[in-house]
C-alpha cells in the first residue's frame, strides 16, 4: 500500500474553499480548510499533481515533524534531532524560510538561523563535513512555520511560487497573479460554457488562465522544474507519467476576448497567449471600454479595472461611471464579475451586486463583486424567475490582520460553499520535455 502523508496548500486569503475544491476533485483525502491554506492528505503522486494540477496554490508543503518549543535551544534541539540524511547529503544545498506568529519568537530570520544551524551541526557531527546553504535555488527548502509554541518544520515541495506559473514573458505595470485570476475565474462557475470578456485585459492573465480552466490544461505543464525534483527520494518515472498525461484535457468551443486601450499592453499580452500556446482560444485587441459592444452569444466578463493605487487614471471614478454604463447597454442578459479595491468606484458603476466577496490583490483588500444585467425590466424578470433567490447578499469575511495565527484554526471541507460562494469547480516521453501542444509553446522544460 502507497505511503500517505499530510500535507499542506497554502494559498491567498478568499479562495481556501476554492481550493479545497480543486483537491476534492483531484481526489485528496482529509481535507481540511484554513487560512490561506487547506491541510490534506496524499502519497507522492498526489504531491506531485498537487503541484503540477491545482490553479489556486501557492506552494505545496510536506510536514516533517510537528513540535511545541519555546525557545530558540529548545527548536534547535527538535531539528536536530531529525534523521537529515532522509532529506539531505553533503553534496546538497539547502535554504530555511521562516514565518512566525508568536510572542517568543519575533524575529523569522534568527528562528531561519537557528534551523540552519541545526542542521550544519547535525551533519558535521556525523561527517566532519557540512551541506551547503544557499538562498537562491538550493536544492532542498524548508519552511519552518511557528504558531505561538507550536512548530511545523514542512519541505517545500514546490520551489519557485506555483503563481510563476512559466508562461509569461512580459507584464504590464502591476500585473494580476496568476493563483488570484484562476481564483476568480473558478469562483464565477465558469469552465468554458460560454465566451468570457475581460475588456481591460492588461497583458493577459485571465484570458490566458481562462483558456487554460477552459481546456483543462494543467498549469504546470509550463514550469522548468518543481522543487521535489531535487529530493533524494524523487521518482521522475511517477512524474513523467502524470507530465505527460493529457487524457483529462478538453476542446473549447467558445472564444475568450482579451481588450486593452494600451498598445503596449496589447503587445504584451499577444506575446504571453503565444507563449502559451493559446491563441486559437483567445482573441486580442485594442480597443478601450467606451466602444464595447453587446455581444452577439451568451457571455460572461471578468475584469480587474484599475484601482487608482498602483496604476492611475486620469478620472477614475468617471472609468468606473463608464464601464456601469456600457454594463448596462451593451451586456444585456449576461453577468460581469468586477474586482476592485475603492466602495467609492463600485459605487459610480450604479448597479446592485448579487454576491460580494473579500480578496486580497497584494496588500489589497479588494472586493470581487458579481453584476447580473437583466434583459428588458427587472420586474419582468422577476416573474419569469418566480421563487429563484436574485436578492443581493453581504459577504462578511473579515481577514485576520498580520500577527494571527493562520494555520490554527481548520475546518474539515465537505464539498460544500457558503451562501453566496460558488464554486464549479502530455504525450509520450522520450527523453525530453516536448511541446504538449504543437501550435505555438515553446519548451519550457530546456
Amino acid at each position: 500500500m502507497k505511503e500517505e502523508f499530510e500535507l499542506i496548500a497554502k494559498t491567498f486569503h478568499g479562495l481556501e474553499e476554492v481550493l479545497a475544491k480543486e483537491l476534492t476533485e483531484l481526489g485528496a483525502s482529509d481535507i481540511e480548510i484554513g487560512n490561506r491554506m487547506v491541510a490534506f492528505t496524499g502519497d507522492k503522486a498526489m504531491m506531485y499533481k498537487a503541484n503540477f494540477c491545482l490553479r489556486t496554490a501557492i506552494r505545496i508543503l510536506k510536514p516533517i515533524k510537528h513540535f511545541k518549543a519555546n525557545t530558540a535551544d529548545e527548536v534547535y534541539d527538535n531539528i536536530k534531532a531529525i534523521e537529515w540524511e532522509n532529506y539531505l547529503d553533503n553534496s546538497k544545498s539547502f535554504s530555511v524560510d521562516a514565518v512566525v506568529f508568536s510572542n517568543e519568537f519575533r524575529h523569522s530570520k534568527f528562528v531561519a538561523y537557528k534551523v540552519k544551524d541545526a542542521i550544519v551541526d547535525y551533519f558535521r557531527d556525523k561527517t566532519g563535513e557540512r551541506p551547503s546553504v544557499r538562498l537562491s535555488n538550493p536544492d532542498v527548502l524548508l519552511n519552518i512555520h511557528i504558531a505561538e509554541d507550536r512548530c511545523t518544520l514542512s519541505l517545500d515541495s514546490s520551489g519557485e511560487s506555483l503563481h510563476r506559473r512559466g508562461y509569461r514573458q512580459e507584464a504590464v505595470e502591476a500585473p494580476l497573479n496568476e493563483v488570484l485570476a484562476a481564483g476568480m475565474i473558478l469562483m464565477t462557475g465558469w469552465k468554458g460554457e460560454c465566451d468570457l470578456i475581460d475588456p481591460m485585459c492588461g497583458s493577459g492573465t485571465i484570458p490566458i488562465e481562462a483558456a487554460l480552466i477552459a481546456r483543462n490544461i494543467a498549469p504546470g505543464v509550463f514550469r522548468k522544474e518543481f522543487a521535489f525534483e531535487k529530493w533524494v527520494d524523487f521518482d521522475q518515472d511517477l512524474f513523467d507519467s502524470i507530465y505527460n498525461d493529457d487524457s483529462k484535457e478538453r476542446e473549447f468551443a467558445h472564444k475568450i476576448y482579451g481588450y486593452d486601450n494600451n498598445p503596449k499592453a496589447n503587445e504584451i499580452a499577444i506575446h504571453n497567449v503565444k507563449a502559451a500556446g493559446l491563441s486559437k482560444d483567445i482573441v486580442l485587441k485594442i480597443q478601450p471600454f467606451q466602444q464595447f459592444e453587446q455581444p452577439k452569444e451568451k457571455s460572461i466578463i471578468i475584469t480587474n479595472p484599475p484601482y487608482g493605487e498602483r496604476i492611475s487614471t486620469d478620472d477614475l471614478l468617471g472609468l468606473y461611471q463608464m464601464i456601469g454604463e456600457r454594463l448596462k447597454h451593451a451586456f444585456a442578459g449576461n453577468d460581469a464579475w468586477i474586482l476592485s479595491y475603492r466602495n467609492e468606484c463600485f459605487d459610480q458603476i450604479g448597479l446592485k451586486p448579487s454576491i460580494k466577496v473579500e480578496l486580497y490583490n497584494g496588500a489589497l483588500e479588494c472586493q470581487f463583486r458579481k453584476y447580473q444585467l437583466f434583459d428588458g425590466k427587472y420586474k419582468a424578470f422577476r416573474q419569469e424567475n418566480d421563487g429563484k433567490e436574485f436578492k443581493p447578499r453581504r459577504e462578511e469575511m473579515r481577514p485576520r490582520r498580520a500577527g494571527s495565527k493562520p494555520d490554527d484554526r481548520r475546518r474539515r471541507f465537505d464539498g460544500k460553499s457558503e451562501e453566496g460562494r460558488r464554486f464549479e469547480k502530455s504525450r509520450k516521453f522520450d527523453g525530453k520535455r516536448e511541446n504538449r501542444r504543437s501550435d505555438e509553446k515553446p519548451n519550457f522544460r530546456k
